[in-house]
């Protein structure tokens, strides 16, 4: 990674690594984590 790092620095494309990088612009990784997500969330009950 550190490689593609300091060609992109050469070239002066560095700063679209940031945005690769950012989570946020992945929609794709997103939909697979929400997909990863419990559907329900049940709460343990105490026998009194």
């Amino acid at each position: 990674m550190g490689i593609y790092a300091a060609v992109l620095h050469t070239l002066g494309l560095l700063e679209g690594l940031g945005r690769l990088a950012d989570s946020s612009t992945d929609k794709v990784g997103q939909a697979l984590a929400e997909a990863a997500l419990p559907q329900r969330v049940r709460l343990k009950r105490h026998k009194d």
